[in-house]
């Protein structure tokens, strides 16, 4: 099987629920899945259900960003940057390693946009990743480069959201 790269981008609720999805697929088939979570470190409910599926399934993930860019000192930017590229740089790792079928790299769009993560690098690892690796990237604002070399490109849009209406995100169903 040739691996393909998959986009879930948009401004609708489920892009990262839609790249789980995938993983649990391929996962129940034997294949074994590795996501990358960048900008994301608060509890969610699919970490709970990932742990237990371990080793099979794993999860790697950075800590909370809690400032938007434009609120961050340079020195803020700056770590905020790192931890960024850490997460990237154990995406290379395992997908080098040859011990994953599946990468999810969640919310990468978003860590492009916010100039943690340099676009080229993504093209990069998109064009010499390992032949069998299946490769899924989520977040709002898809880089026309990265559509381009996609072979799978879904935009999820909102139509109607309850958050316009004051009601938060609840546990079990946004988080």
């Amino acid at each position: 099987m040739n691996g393909l790269v998959h986009i879930y981008t948009g401004n609708g609720k489920g892009k990262t629920t839609a790249a789980i999805g995938l993983g649990i697929r391929a996962y129940g088939r034997g294949l074994k899945v590795f996501m990358a979570q960048f900008l994301k470190g608060m509890e969610t409910g699919e970490i709970n259900t990932i742990k237990k599926l371990e080793p099979g399934f794993t999860l790697y993930r950075g800590t909370s960003i809690n400032k938007f860019t434009w609120e961050m000192n340079a020195d803020e930017f700056e770590k905020a940057k790192k931890a960024q590229q850490d997460i990237f740089s154990h995406v290379l790792e395992a997908a080098q390693s040859g011990r994953w079928n599946l990468i999810i790299m969640d919310e990468i769009m978003a860590a492009i946009s916010a100039g943690f993560i340099n676009l080229e690098d993504v093209k990069n690892f998109i064009k010499n990743k390992p032949g069998m690796l299946e490769v899924v990237m989520t977040g709002r604002n898809a880089p026309q480069d990265l559509i381009e070399l996609a072979d799978y490109v879904s935009e999820i849009k909102e139509v109607k959201h309850p958050i316009k209406r004051g009601i938060p995100a609840r546990k079990g169903i946004e988080i």
